[in-house]
């Protein structure tokens, strides 16, 4: 069965690299393969894990309907098909496939560039597809997703298991993370468990901010304490997912990770 985990948040609170340690934990406890999935079309997901990214799933999309435009005069594009026959959910599932990036226990589907004019509905949804049915070989599935939620349901048709909601501690960042939380009651995917992460805590929390917490209406989770040394490896571009076990913004993630029934 596997175990599907998004992340949302407003934009530089933190998302990518919360993405970053609880795909370190899940491949340190489980020794199970995880899929990340990189739904943000800055992808940095893979700088984090320190993997190279050459291709994405947003550059073989427009690379298809390039190829459908130029043969919109044949019965085999208006059928649905590419030329040679081939149908376009074939030719999406061996892109896709030759695009995921394999690292040691953790592979990545980085999603790239949001869709230009024109209709994009059939793509997308063998989009959905193809990435709903390589899902399926994995234990976890990561979600690293862009600033708000709108996109989530084009990515995956996949019910998320877990939603962790990231903000700072700032009146602008828990606003944000409320207006994610009511959302995912609209989405066209089941949000199972809903949870909130303090990101670069740095102390008490006022009374009001406590307040704007608990009126969110999903559980904290826990807090994250800004890092030095984790500050240094994103200066110096250092994979995150490399800083030791025993870092304490890891460790916080673990601890976190842990109160969730995976």
């Amino acid at each position: 069965m596997t175990t599907t985990i998004a992340l949302a948040g407003k934009g530089g609170v933190g998302k990518t690299t919360v993405a970053a340690m609880i795909i370190k934990y899940l491949v340190k406890n489980y020794q199970n393969p995880v899929l990340a999935i990189d739904a943000d079309p800055s992808s940095n997901l893979n700088m984090v894990l320190g993997m190279d990214l050459e291709w994405t799933v947003g550059d073989i999309r427009e690379e298809m309907l390039e190829q459908v435009k130029a043969s919109l005069t044949s019965s085999g594009a208006a059928m649905g098909a590419l030329p040679g026959g081939v149908t376009k959910r074939d030719y999406l599932d061996y892109q896709i496939r030759t695009a995921i990036i394999e690292g040691n226990n953790v592979d990545l589907i980085a999603m790239g560039r949001s869709e230009g004019p024109g209709c994009y509905c059939a793509v997308n949804h063998n989009l959905r597809s193809v990435i709903d049915t390589i899902s399926k070989n994995y234990r976890f599935v990561v979600i690293d997703n862009e600033a708000g939620m709108e996109h989530l349901s084009r990515r995956t048709t996949r019910d998320v298991d877990h939603l962790i909601v990231i903000s700072d501690p700032t009146p602008r960042g828990i606003i944000a993370a409320a207006r994610i939380a009511g959302f995912r009651n609209e989405l066209d995917i089941q949000i199972k468990n809903a949870y909130i992460i303090i990101n670069r805590y740095t102390g008490g929390l006022a009374k009001e901010l406590e307040f704007q917490i608990e009126k969110i209406g999903i559980p904290l989770l826990g807090y994250i304490k800004s890092d030095k040394t984790l500050a240094e490896f994103d200066m110096n571009g250092k994979a995150l997912i490399d800083l030791n076990d025993d870092n304490p913004v890891y460790l916080s993630v673990a601890a976190m990770m842990s109160k969730i029934s995976l």
